[in-house]
């Protein structure tokens, strides 16, 4: 368990939020859970129960039927609710109201910052994204600080998802799509117009993508550290013919890669790129 964290509310059971759930669970964390859906949340808090005996967990799982009483006295909430951002705004002021002051406030959304709930609460500093994917799948959660976020907020946060073994994913300076969704738009949207353009088939799309990650996962390279295998100044050339041939701003390669390759940071053959070898 993290040192501050030790009761987390979990706001809206649906498909990740019974994920946070079941994870926080497992490495015994109580749990207030909340969601409109009752029946729902009754028939999945009995199974949570029963594992709970079952795997002999020092953990509990309690059912709310309100948002102030499932936030009162814990320590962390993930609001969980659909992608709406009115919806989450009240919802945040909800919690706001009727939780402990130190009790840090993060939202799960894939898309909404922080910094667009945040003016709807009183602890400006005690805010945060905290956005899973797939919890047993993809252990992974993009992270991201608002316009106040204090840096104990934000290790608090960072702390509690490491002990339920899922891996930060910090965003220094707030983006739309966060990390990994960001990383997974661009290459769906290539493979969208490599398909709608006629240029090869679906099948061999998907043939591509996985032979191309079944490489990284045997060795263990992530994309910067592939680009400094090749060499940054020829990352650089192939940057710049794809911007000559669509003349499209958002193609050009960022001066900051320019700039590398100049001053001689060309990667493994140069002893320094993004890495030092």
């Amino acid at each position: 368990m993290s040192g501050k964290i030790n009761i987390v509310s979990i706001i809206g059971v649906g498909y990740l939020g019974k994920q946070i759930i079941e994870k926080s669970l497992l490495y015994n964390y109580n749990i207030n859970a909340y969601d409109t859906n009752q029946e729902d949340l009754e028939a999945f808090t009995e199974i949570m129960r029963n594992r709970i005996k079952e795997e002999k967990l020092n953990a509990n799982i309690t059912q709310y039927s309100t948002i102030a009483e499932a936030v009162k006295n814990v320590d962390l909430v993930i609001e969980a609710v659909p992608e709406r951002l009115e919806l989450k705004r009240e919802i945040f002021s909800k919690i706001d109201e009727a939780a402990s002051p130190d009790t840090i406030i993060a939202t799960n959304s894939s898309s909404i910052p922080i910094s667009k709930i945040e003016d709807v609460v009183k602890r400006k500093d005690k805010v945060m994204n905290i956005h899973f994917y797939d919890l047993f799948r993809i252990p992974l959660a993009d992270i991201m600080r608002g316009t106040q976020t204090s840096d104990e907020t934000f290790e608090e946060g960072r702390a509690w998802l490491e002990s339920i073994d899922i891996t930060p994913l910090e965003v220094k300076k707030e983006c739309y799509g966060f990390v990994l969704n960001r990383i997974w738009r661009a290459i769906k949207k290539d493979c969208l117009k490599i398909w709608a353009g006629g240029h090869a088939d679906i099948e061999t799309v998907d043939k591509a993508w996985k032979t191309f990650c079944q490489f990284f996962v045997t060795t263990e390279v992530g994309p910067f550290q592939f680009m400094d295998r090749i060499g940054l100044d020829v990352i650089y050339d192939i940057e710049m013919s794809y911007f000559k041939n669509s003349g499209i701003p958002d193609d050009k390669p960022p001066d900051e890669l320019k700039e590398m390759v100049e001053i001689g940071e060309l990667g493994v053959k140069s002893g320094k790129g993004f890495f030092n070898y």
